[in-house]
């Protein structure tokens, strides 16, 4: 059921909106208060044009204005503005929460449009972003429950006073994911970033919703190389009644616009997807302010195969970790670490998947596509240059770009940039192919004794572990293990399990702060406590008088 709450002005945006030729229009510029009235034309004075490409094709998709450094200021300033006017930050939470169900309403109803729109900026398989982009709605579905259950609270206190304490929005709330073409300077350093574009439109809405639902006002920028999706879905938070000025998205270059919305003191919570050394850099600037910091990094995500797992659930479910987006996220099963017993059968079956992946490569917007490129040549290259270094290791299969037709359809690899999936054996543990996120379809794999520390010891001195994955029927060991395991996520007998209400993120180096769940919606607020003396005017002249001149036997309170 829909609750009507839209304006007709928000009906009217979304009217002009959706008047296209197909699923995208050739051309977008900044989502912003000020440019409400350009989305159909934005304007390119004093903003560099940035082609994005199909990375399976090679071909231009559109073309995105850049924001530059004043879209910004004025993105905050607008942010602020409405937020201190109280239209969204203290509107009432039933009529948030309606407006969040009418927007999982209406994103079910693009959810195909939305899929093939993922699949031609990322290059993932369509039938990855299908599955991916019907979940969705789930995000706005739980946290308008979460704002129409929620409860505030009295606090238990000392004499006749009452003590309610609510949770209130912070301000303006600042989300950034910085892609891998991005480089972000911080005095004389140069960071390189290796993602993250893998899924822009879920990376995004898992920050803004919580964000929203507490009554912030957001602005978002997207990765430079897949921000389509996230425009588009802006567009509908405002057709849906979010008022204007609410929500921003700065399409736009992490060393512009990360920095200046992380250094603008009007910020009060940065969010960030990012490498770790982006998350150093911008998490310094952002405590500079005092102002609250969230951030998934990357990992190097090991999967455990002990000799009692059933082998082919854990070679399936090792496919998936492993190779799903063409192991372009922070969560790829990049270390495959199997026990002596098990690994001749779990590495037959496992190489069998990798063999079928492999056939079914082909054009993404084919249903039957298996694995999609990587995301960029630059990336290509890089993939490349780790994975062919002399006594590296073992290749097992792939380490080389696909080039000719696809066994699938015919398709041209040489087009675009596909890798296929690749496994490498015999890699030293003090090699960076072990030790550090590759960001695309490599696994590397490594035999251990029953009596061995290896998965211990490559385990808990990894400094970035945003995840494990342990395969074992022995239920106290996996208890055992994953308490074991310093990692923000450990799934047992599974993989890639991520639901609205259960926690998201890394420790150590792989990150700060959780997504998802009631720890995100309350990481975007803050409690506010009011005391109200309810005691009648003669005790409170008698209890509350600290200065009484004719009473000094009278014992006062002190706080």
């Amino acid at each position: 059921m829909r609750i009507r709450t839209r304006s007709s002005r928000n009906r009217e945006l979304l009217q002009n909106a959706t008047v296209k030729l197909s699923i995208h229009r050739p051309r977008y510029g900044p989502f912003t208060l000020d440019t409400q009235e350009e989305i159909l034309a934005p304007n390119p004075t004093g903003r560099e044009e940035f082609v994005v490409k199909n990375p399976a094709t090679g071909e231009n998709i559109t073309s995105i204005y850049m924001s530059n450094e004043r879209d910004a200021r004025t993105a905050i300033y607008h942010a602020n503005e409405i937020f201190k006017s109280g239209e969204w930050s203290k509107a009432p939470a039933q009529m948030r929460a309606g407006i969040l169900s009418n927007l999982a309403r209406s994103l079910e109803e693009r959810i195909d449009e939305f899929a093939q729109l993922e699949s031609m900026q990322t290059g993932r398989a369509i039938r990855e972003m299908k599955a991916q982009m019907s979940r969705l709605p789930e995000w706005l579905d739980y946290y308008a429950g979460l704002l129409r259950t929620r409860q505030d609270f009295i606090a238990p206190t000392h004499g006749k006073l009452l003590n309610y304490v609510q949770r209130v929005p912070l301000g303006v709330v600042a989300q950034i994911t910085v892609s891998s073409q991005c480089t972000l300077r911080d005095d004389d350093d140069v960071i390189e970033n290796l993602q993250p574009f893998n899924h822009p439109l879920l990376i995004a809405l898992k920050k803004i919703v919580p964000a929203l639902a507490a009554g912030n006002s957001v602005i978002v920028k997207p990765s430079e190389l897949a921000p389509i999706s996230v425009l588009e879905f802006a567009e509908m938070v405002v057709a849906e009644g979010v008022p204007p000025g609410v929500l921003s998205v700065l399409p736009g270059y992490g060393r512009t616009i990360a920095k200046t919305l992380a250094s603008d003191p009007f910020v009060r919570k940065v969010d960030i997807t990012a490498g770790t050394s982006t998350g150093r850099t911008l998490g310094g600037i952002v405590g500079s302010n005092l102002a609250s910091f969230t951030a998934e990094l990357g990992g190097k995500a090991p999967i455990v195969v002990f000799n009692d797992a059933d082998p082919i659930s854990a070679a399936n479910g090792a496919a998936f970790a492993c190779f799903v987006a063409s192991g372009q996220t922070c969560v790829s099963g990049t270390r495959l670490i199997v026990q002596d017993k098990i690994y001749d059968e779990f590495m037959r079956l496992f190489m069998q998947k990798v063999h079928i992946i492999r056939a079914g490569m082909g054009n993404p917007l084919n249903p039957a596509c298996t694995m999609g490129p990587i995301i960029s040549s630059r990336q290509l290259e890089h993939i490349e240059n780790m994975v062919q270094r002399p006594g590296v290791g073992k290749i097992l299969a792939g380490g080389q770009r696909l080039t000719g037709k696809s066994a699938l359809d015919d398709f041209n690899f040489s087009k675009g940039s596909f890798f296929p999936p690749t496994v490498i054996a015999d890699v030293a543990t003090e090699d960076d192919l072990w030790r550090e996120e590759i960001f695309g379809p490599v696994v590397v794999v490594k035999r251990f004794e029953a009596s061995s520390l290896l998965p211990f010891n490559a385990l808990d001195t990894d400094t970035r572990a945003a995840i494990a994955r342990i395969w074992t029927r022995d239920v106290s060991r996996a208890h055992q293990v994953a308490s074991e395991i310093e990692a923000g996520i450990v799934w047992v007998n599974t993989h890639h399990r991520n639901d609205p209400s259960s926690p998201w993120g890394g420790m150590k180096e792989s990150g700060i702060g959780r997504e998802n769940g009631i720890e995100a919606l309350e990481a975007y607020s803050q409690s506010k406590s009011t005391i109200v003396n309810i005691a009648s005017v003669e005790e409170t002249r008698q209890a509350q008088d600290w200065f009484a001149e004719d009473d000094n036997t009278l014992e006062k309170r002190y706080g």
